[in-house]
């Protein structure tokens, strides 16, 4: 075969590994169940009913910022220095800490540990979504930051974010949502 025809080998592998991309994306969103739990994975459930309810915060909410943020893996550390399962940054953990009364060391290290890093979390975004009018901000606030937030509301000249333009921001809000929307599907039942 010559290199002009339509078939041509350094036409058909890349062709074919877009095919195969768009299958396993195809599979993750709506694949058999077993697939998907593969791209939405849920561990620590215990510590995530404790914390919600210690706090009311939606333990599905929960799960899908932890998926969101670091896919479960509670080593991972951010290049911002954000730590654990729900990227902390260890600064906002030590406010966290002191303010919900406890009294375990809070550091790098200990912040790897979920139960931990998903107390101090939970209490966190707990502590947004009593602040703002709505999920989506309180969302934003725990991804950008609260001053960010503030600022940017400011310069709207709103009390929430739903129609901000701020598009890292707002493609995070809109996953950890929709991730909320398909840890309710895969995993019914999963906290009760």
């Amino acid at each position: 075969m010559s290199r002009d025809h339509p078939f041509a080998l350094h036409r058909s592998i890349p062709a074919a590994i877009v095919v195969a991309l768009a299958l396993v994306v195809l599979f993750a969103l709506a694949g058999p169940t077993w697939w998907q739990r593969m791209y939405h994975p849920l561990r620590y459930e215990a510590e995530i009913v404790r914390a919600s309810q210690e706090t009311g915060v939606d333990p599905y909410l929960v799960a899908a910022l932890i998926n969101a943020e670091s896919g479960f893996d509670e080593s991972q550390v951010s290049e911002a220095g954000a730590v654990g399962l729900m990227q902390l940054m260890p600064s906002t953990a030590v406010e966290v800490a002191a303010r919900s009364g406890v009294t375990r060391e809070v550091d790098m290290r200990t912040l790897k540990d979920p139960d931990l890093n998903i107390t101090l979390g939970t209490r966190h975004l707990a502590d947004l979504l009593a602040t703002y009018d709505d999920t989506e901000t309180a969302l934003a606030a725990y991804n950008a930051g609260a001053g960010n937030v503030e600022r940017w509301m400011s310069e709207q000249g709103g009390t929430t974010l739903a129609a901000a333009g701020f598009a890292e921001t707002r493609a995070y809000v809109d996953r950890v949502l929709s991730e909320r929307s398909r840890y309710r599907e895969l995993y019914p039942g999963a906290f009760e």
